[in-house]
């Protein structure tokens, strides 16, 4: 993908700014804030307590969707940073966690819609509305923000140092220009990711109900059939047993004992690290003195690994491969298989009937939890060990052609979000030139 059907501007001048470099020669490039104004609003704390109003957290925010979440609540049961009032043609610029990158066009808000004070509110003034939220969105801009940011774990930015960023400025008609040739083809390229990621979503769903099947049923579609006697399973092959989780795996068997050395070396997991498709996707290296007291479970190769708390992300994962001392968190049940096949029983728990299972003996609304002992006593089919081993090779393999399917899709968007950002930036720094565009 690249930009070879464009032209750049006949004629360039140095920006003065390093990461703008040469901009088209009657462009301006001025500091953001003599181009715009930076939280105008808030909402007062005299304000009603039963005004009805639409929060949006940082949280709510994708660098390429934009807003895709909000929460109803009144003004009384409103965090303390529900306060800053934004107006149809705003941009809304994460100041805390800036790499998460959280910006987003305002357009035909909600009344009454408040953002948190994490976000900087940029209000135009001297440029056109979409211009300046495609501008703000541009990944120049976007590291100038990341780089002045300040702190580690936690990194920030003044609002008013926002202000200070340089912003480059087109002529309105030229401003104009861009935001059309942009609209288009972001919608053209948006289109195409969500195909792609609606191809995901058929793949998993295949894969899921795949699983199922094979894990309840068996791999025999003539086999004789008898009722489980378990209502959320329904019928199993006839050869089959039906048995507690604990009969034929221990849980939590090993922990990190309080005496560890502080300066041991662990790779923790926690949940947010844990796909219910990929399995393990993220760790945390760290001296066990620096890790957070829940992070006590040991793992072996062959484990299975189940959250018990916000049991609707189903994180739930089989460990094939395990580097030296990979901790769990206390979040997670460590099953350890005993008289059951490994590969089988990781495959068991992916179930969606399990997974339901899990989820509807879960207790607490916000963030609901089942004990491990209630998890233990779930019950499960169980075939003989060489027909465990049969399924296991046939979900091993057949999963894999589908993972892989999945693979070439998030490969292909990922392509198509860094060409989308490739070319917004390309159009707002005046890259290429679009002013004769035509759809």
């Amino acid at each position: 993908m690249s930009f070879k059907e464009f032209q750049p501007y006949p004629k360039y001048k140095d920006s003065g700014v390093e990461w703008l470099g040469k901009v088209p020669e009657h462009w301006d490039v001025k500091r953001l804030k003599y181009s715009a104004t930076i939280n105008d609003e808030a909402l007062p704390e005299t304000t009603d307590p039963a005004l009805e109003l639409t929060y949006v957290d940082i949280s709510s925010v994708d660098a390429i969707e934009g807003i895709v979440a909000n929460e109803e609540m009144i003004f009384e049961n409103a965090p303390s940073r529900a306060r800053r009032i934004i107006r149809d043609g705003d941009t809304i610029i994460s100041t805390v966690r800036t790499y998460l990158r959280a910006i987003a066009p305002i357009r035909s808000p909600r009344l009454n819609t408040i953002v948190s004070t994490g976000f900087a509110v940029v209000r135009p003034r001297n440029v056109k509305p979409s211009f300046m939220s495609y501008a703000l969105r541009e990944s120049g801009f976007v590291e100038a923000i990341v780089t002045r940011s300040v702190g580690v774990s936690y990194p920030a930015i003044n609002s008013s140092e926002i202000g200070n960023i340089p912003f480059e400025l087109p002529p309105s008609d030229e401003q104009l220009s861009i935001v059309s040739f942009l609209d288009q083809e972001t919608s053209r390229i948006d289109t195409l990711i969500s195909e792609k990621e609606r191809l995901i979503s058929l793949l998993q769903e295949y894969r899921q109900a795949l699983i199922s099947h094979a894990v309840t049923k068996g791999l025999d579609p003539k086999v004789k059939m008898k009722d489980s006697g378990v209502e959320w399973l329904g019928e199993i092959p006839e050869h089959w047993e039906i048995v507690p989780v604990k009969g034929v795996a221990t849980c939590n068997d090993d922990v990190l004992d309080e005496t560890t050395d502080e300066d041991f070396e662990i790779e923790y997991v926690e949940i947010s690290g844990v796909d219910a498709y990929r399995g393990i996707v993220d760790t945390t290296v760290l001296p066990f003195g620096k890790a957070p007291s829940r992070a006590r479970r040991r793992i072996q190769k062959g484990d299975i690994l189940v959250s018990t708390v916000r049991t609707y992300l189903r994180a739930i994962a089989s460990v094939h491969q395990l580097p030296d001392n990979m901790i769990a968190s206390t979040g997670f049940a460590v099953i350890r298989p005993r008289s059951i096949e490994s590969a089988f029983l990781g495959y068991l728990f992916h179930a969606e009937y399990i997974m339901a299972e899990i989820i509807a003996r879960s207790v607490g609304v916000s963030y609901p939890a089942i004990n491990a002992n209630e998890l233990m006593r779930l019950t499960i089919p169980l075939p003989l060990a060489p027909e465990q081993i049969s399924i296991a090779s046939f979900l091993d393999r057949e999963a894999s052609r589908i993972d892989t399917l999945i693979s070439g899709a998030r490969k292909f968007i990922d392509l198509l979000k860094e060409y989308r950002s490739s070319l917004i930036t390309a159009a707002v720094i005046g890259k290429i030139d679009v002013r004769g565009y035509h759809v």
